[in-house]
């Protein structure tokens, strides 16, 4: 399994924080150059910007452009990614849930993570290893922070950005065509909800996609409250699809696992 760490040229702490973390997981990796706010005019005529349920600040299109590259390089592999996110902590069982994830076929998009929100999952898993279970995720809230993508699962999202544009993580709970999973107990957290689980933070991160002004609502407004509307609509005939089989609930995690 590849793996890749988005980060920013100047974040070299958070990048110094990502190697010391993977190296001592024994999990090879390279480096893929985050967008900057800056560059983000360059694609101003390549994504449909205003497709969303609000506009988009520019750190945040920076995110889904870095996101898209990451895709792009997945979906040119033979094998499936790992991606991360540079403020991604992971547990000492990382290494081992993605050996068991390398040998079953059929996944096309597993996340590692859990941020604090409910998520609608299988009710019965699927075994790997001693301590963890694979679940069926039928849908996300939040979270782009460390997941694995296969190569037809990063083909799949680089078709759905090429017609519309989200945060990140939100065009990826998004995509139903996904084969998607959850980890449990979950083996990745975000640093800025490290604490949120009883896990003390080891290196202390501003978000760099909560900077910035978002793009000023004008005669667009409709066309993003109806968007809105519709993700909710959705969201509840996913829920309603899948009662007797799933539920909503928060996904565990173990502190013991990330000392």
């Amino acid at each position: 399994m590849y793996c890749l760490v988005i980060n920013l040229s100047t974040a070299t702490a958070r990048m110094s924080f990502m190697a010391d973390q993977l190296n001592r997981l024994k999990i090879p990796f390279q480096r893929i150059d985050a967008f900057t706010p800056e560059m983000v005019m360059n694609y101003e005529n390549s994504f449909e910007w205003s497709s969303w349920e609000r506009p988009l600040k520019d750190t945040e299109k920076a995110c889904f452009l870095s996101h898209v590259e990451a895709w792009k390089f997945a979906a040119a592999q033979d094998e499936s990614t790992l991606i991360l996110e540079d403020d991604a902590l992971l547990s000492y069982q990382t290494p081992s849930v993605l050996n068991a994830i390398d040998e079953i076929e059929g996944i096309e998009h597993v996340t590692l993570e859990v941020r604090t929100r409910k998520k609608i999952v299988s009710k019965i898993g699927r075994a790997i290893g001693s301590k963890h279970q694979l679940l069926r995720l039928y849908q996300d809230r939040s979270g782009s922070a460390a997941y694995v993508i296969s190569p037809s699962g990063a083909r799949k999202l680089l078709a759905r950005a090429s017609k519309e544009v989200a945060l990140a993580d939100a065009l990826i709970s998004k995509a139903y065509e996904l084969k998607s999973f959850q980890v449990e107990p979950a083996c990745g957290v975000q640093l800025d909800r490290a604490a949120d689980y009883g896990i003390t933070n080891p290196f202390n991160t501003v978000s760099q996609i909560d900077s910035g002004n978002p793009t000023p609502i004008t005669k667009q407004a409709s066309g993003f409250r109806a968007r809105r509307i519709g993700a909710q609509l959705r969201m509840a005939a996913r829920a309603l699809r899948h009662v007797g089989i799933a539920e909503r609930r928060e996904i565990r995690l173990d502190p013991a696992h990330f000392l």
